[in-house]
């Protein structure tokens, strides 16, 4: 079945992507996902046989067999950390297009995500519609704040190297900042400035990598960049940064100090659920799209928590199609803010991520090369 071609809750998978990345008032959303969710759970437990185990342990199996549609809150979900444990997939292994894995610290378990064709094309159609809402559709020079290297063992396919890739479908060209020693590859960097001088330029990377690589690296050299048409968008890393007492203001200003770029958008996401990021808005904010939902669960209970109160957050999306990862527990901790009434205008609801949950597993986001 190609992609494009199933329809859930009435709406085929192109129709699902083709909607406004941040158009559906949360309340459209829920009564859209409640469907495509439940759907999705049926359909995972045929394929996949120890995630229908876990239905049937979990009492769901019951209800999906009576032909209920269960709500977003009902949707059961794994915890992230499963994925180090089981090898889950809902697809022939012949069917598996790519094998993505989450990176780790040395000596940690690391998640292993199977994605068919399908998936992984409905991934970058998804990522690329949230993504252009943000910088627009053309494709623009393209400055990755990392090394090639990581690129070259695509045997095992770490987040690191899906993100650069990932935001690769915006590239018009591609310049890789740091060498195979992680050191700042000055020349070629200014080089390729010279040549897009004027130009809207995407700058992608993760935090920690960014701040030590490129931010740190020229305060050391005594040299400033002008990037004034740069946006950069990067993510995961925040342990690290917290560890060096690095705030999300002294990372933006540290950019604008050594490189002029003033656009700075983090974002939240993991590879259990690639393409399906979650992008801070112009007020600071992170936003769930059209394809992806999320929920703030107190860590006592798993109850659902109300705006403004903290709580494990579970992320949610229809477009794990080939593995059951549509709703997981996550090992973050966020708190909603609002529902349809950001000041940025976009709808549905927005938060804030506070961290890892206390004696959660510390898990690397992809910014673990050590130096």
């Amino acid at each position: 079945m190609g992609a494009g071609t199933f329809r859930e809750g009435g709406l085929s998978s192109e129709e699902l992507i083709q909607l406004p990345a941040y158009g559906l008032k949360q309340s459209e959303k829920e009564a859209l996902y409640g469907k495509l969710l439940t759907d999705l759970t049926r359909e995972h437990g045929q394929k996949c046989l120890p995630y229908g185990r876990f239905l049937r342990a979990a009492g769901v199996q019951e209800k999906l067999d009576r032909g209920e549609v269960l709500t977003e809150e009902e949707i059961p979900f794994l915890p992230v950390s499963v994925f180090k444990e089981r090898a889950l997939r809902s697809v022939p292994q012949e069917q598996v297009f790519k094998e993505l894995t989450s990176s780790g610290t040395s000596g940690q378990k690391t998640s292993r995500i199977f994605l068919d064709a399908d998936t992984s094309a409905v991934q970058q159609k998804v990522l690329y519609r949230i993504v252009s809402d943000y910088i627009g559709a053309d494709r623009v020079p393209y400055l990755v704040l990392d090394t090639e290297k990581v690129l070259k063992d695509r045997s095992l396919f770490s987040a690191r190297g899906a993100g650069i890739l990932g935001f690769s479908i915006f590239s018009s060209q591609m310049c890789f900042a740091l060498n195979e020693k992680m050191e700042l590859n000055l020349e070629e960097v200014q080089a390729f400035l010279d040549k897009n001088k004027g130009k809207t330029i995407l700058l992608f990377g993760f935090t920690f990598m960014i701040w030590e690589y490129f931010v740190r690296a020229l305060e050391k050299k005594g040299v400033t960049l002008s990037i004034p048409g740069g946006v950069l968008i990067h993510g995961g890393g925040w342990k690290k940064m917290a560890d060096r007492a690095v705030t999300s203001e002294e990372f933006k200003e540290g950019l604008r100090r050594t490189a002029g770029i003033t656009k700075v958008s983090n974002y939240y996401g993991m590879a259990e659920q690639t393409g399906c990021i979650y992008m801070e808005c112009e007020c600071g904010y992170y936003h769930a799209s059209t394809w992806s939902d999320v929920l703030m669960r107190r860590p006592k209970d798993y109850s659902v928590c109300g705006a403004g109160e903290p709580g494990l957050i579970q992320v949610m999306t229809p477009i794990a199609r080939s593995y059951p990862g549509h709703s997981l527990l996550t090992e973050d901790i966020g708190t909603l803010i609002g529902t349809d009434d950001c000041p940025c205008g976009r709808k549905g609801k927005y938060f804030t991520v506070t961290g890892r949950a206390p004696r959660a597993e510390v898990r690397g986001c992809s910014d673990t090369y050590g130096g």
